[in-house]
């Protein structure tokens, strides 16, 4: 029987980790992938929005010799982290369900291992969203051309690139296919960037697109998405734009799955889960660290707020204790 078993090994669920464990608790993280498996999937040569000393967790400095941490650095930095503060964590194992016991829950997880149980008397699920895209719905979504992730442009140097969307993931995508000697099309459907563009990064974007250098096609939904092509309706128009890859960089959304397993209560409007100020879902003892805490809308919680929830359950988890 663990005291606590967190669910997903990002900076957040990480961080309360470390919590856990500095109250005497005895804890166990399960992670489905790798260590903070989100931001090794990030592309290749990002930098991050924060600073290094909004992404520190566990009283340990992150030095970078960059205004902007890169992704590189905080790989390293969370390893780091792991290894400092010697924490219990189990890669590679995927939880399938999650079920209340009459003593805490029951954790069922799947790997090269085989299938294990383990007992808890508390769960955090710090599971995140970056692994379930936002999908379109519209014909051709799934056709082998499309991608929901970006990594690296040099594969698409000479080619002919539609990106969809307006957000950070989808200008990052749109400059460094760009720079590699793409042929870029932007697709967003509304009439400017969204107001969450990095600051350094918007002049460039806008001049690109001022100059020709990227065509953008505001105000424009995607209708259908084919070989070699784009569907599009702007402004009432229909158009093809053509494409040999497509980036449909249309975000991502928390996998409330096992929430909904546990019995959990979600606001029904917003998919967003019901709440304590300590972190607390509606199930007793099951509660949650950052992003997945939002539901629906992602655009809320980061590293930089998320990383507190552990003190707010640990806090929680102690007083009931001494009850």
């Amino acid at each position: 029987m663990l005291d606590v078993v967190v669910i997903g090994a990002g900076p957040c669920g990480i961080a309360a980790a470390i919590e856990m464990k500095q109250q005497g608790l005895n804890v166990l993280i399960i992670e489905k992938g790798c260590l903070v498996n989100s931001i090794y999937h990030y592309p290749l040569a990002m930098k991050f929005f924060s600073s290094a000393d909004n992404l520190e967790i566990g009283g340990i400095p992150f030095i970078t010799v960059h205004d902007k941490p890169t992704r590189a650095e905080a790989l390293a930095y969370y390893r780091t982290v792991v290894r400092i503060h010697e924490l219990k964590v189990h890669t590679y194992e995927k939880v399938t369900d999650l079920r209340r016991h009459e003593s805490g829950f029951l954790i069922f997880t799947e790997s090269k291992h085989g299938i294990r149980q383990y007992e808890a008397k508390h769960v955090i699920l710090a599971t995140g969203y970056y692994d379930q895209p936002h999908m379109m719905g519209v014909p051709g979504e799934e056709l082998p051309h499309v991608h929901h992730y970006f990594r690296d442009a040099h594969p698409y140097a000479d080619q002919k690139v539609a990106v969809i969307g307006g957000r950070n993931s989808a200008i990052d995508a749109a400059l460094e296919c760009y720079q590699v000697g793409a042929d870029v099309t932007m697709i967003y459907r509304k009439a400017e960037f969204h107001e969450s563009v990095k600051a350094w990064v918007r002049p460039v974007i806008e001049n690109a697109i001022k100059h020709g250098r990227i065509r953008m096609h505001w105000e424009s939904e995607v209708e259908e998405i084919k070989p070699g092509k784009v569907v599009i309706r702007k402004r009432g128009q229909v158009m093809e734009v053509p494409a040999d890859v497509v980036f449909a960089m249309t975000g991502y959304r928390p996998d409330l799955t096992l929430l909904r397993k546990a019995g959990a209560v979600l606001d029904e409007k917003t998919g967003t889960p019901v709440l304590t100020s300590h972190m607390e879902t509606t199930v007793p003892g099951l509660y949650l660290a950052g992003v997945v805490a939002t539901g629906a809308d992602a655009t809320k919680i980061f590293i930089e707020n998320g990383r507190y929830h552990g003190q707010l359950i640990a806090r929680d988890i102690v007083e009931k204790q001494r009850v």
